[in-house]
């Protein structure tokens, strides 16, 4: 049975992909808040961790407790938006550290145990404004675009130990990403989270020597 993690796995996307994957997987859920992931973990039978991708301590530290991790889900981000200058400095660095410092700390420390067994999965949650770029959202683009640029590069550098990257970049889904931030959006072009979840349940059968580096994937009227 394989060892899946996933990072910012308590509730939205995360949960939804937990939900998928239990079925076959002995799943591990990671988060900040101990009783969203309480709740998860009692709700989708699966085991959970206290940990901020952001401190690679705790990372290590939890990596270590799991042993080798098969698959890693690299799903934990936050959102930021207004002009530059109306950003606060402290929410700025919370975004940069979550959605690519925390991406390159978990992979890290996955990537030892994954090389030495001459395999493994790293799926890297990004978003279309990994590629794309939109006003008001500079410091959010800067932070996928990193993962892009991440996922890109560590790709050409691992496939020679058996470890395949992903990075999926998805369009608007049902989640209430931007309502933490008060902020409200239509979701009648969003995509549901199990149709993300469905996808990656695909990716995870593709065979040994077959890869998909990165795919897009939206709603028709995104």
């Amino acid at each position: 049975m394989k060892k899946v993690l996933i990072t910012g796995g308590s509730d939205g996307l995360g949960k939804t992909i937990a939900k998928e994957l239990s079925k076959d997987c002995k799943v591990y859920i990671a988060a900040l808040n101990e009783e969203k992931l309480r709740a998860a973990s009692k709700a989708l039978n699966c085991n959970y961790f206290v940990c901020d991708v952001s401190d690679h301590a705790q990372v290590e530290k939890m990596v270590k407790k799991i042993g080798k991790i098969d698959v890693l889900i690299n799903n934990a981000g936050l959102f930021i938006q207004d002009e530059l200058d109306f950003n606060d400095y402290d929410r700025i660095k919370k975004v940069i550290d979550t959605n690519l410092l925390g991406v390159i700390n978990c992979t890290k420390a996955c990537l030892p145990a994954m090389k030495k067994s001459g395999c493994g999965q790293i799926i890297n949650i990004n978003s279309l404004a990994g590629i794309n770029h939109k006003q008001e959202r500079s410091v959010y683009h800067a932070s996928k675009w990193g993962v892009t640029g991440f996922s890109r590069s560590l790709e050409d550098e691992v496939k020679k130990y058996g470890i395949k990257i992903t990075d999926i970049l998805p369009g608007k889904m049902k989640t209430n990403f931007s309502k933490k931030l008060n902020i409200e959006k239509s979701m009648s072009d969003a995509m549901d989270t199990k149709q993300i979840a469905q996808l990656i349940r695909f990716i995870l059968t593709l065979p040994k020597d077959v890869s998909i580096p990165e795919v897009s994937i939206k709603h028709i009227l995104n």
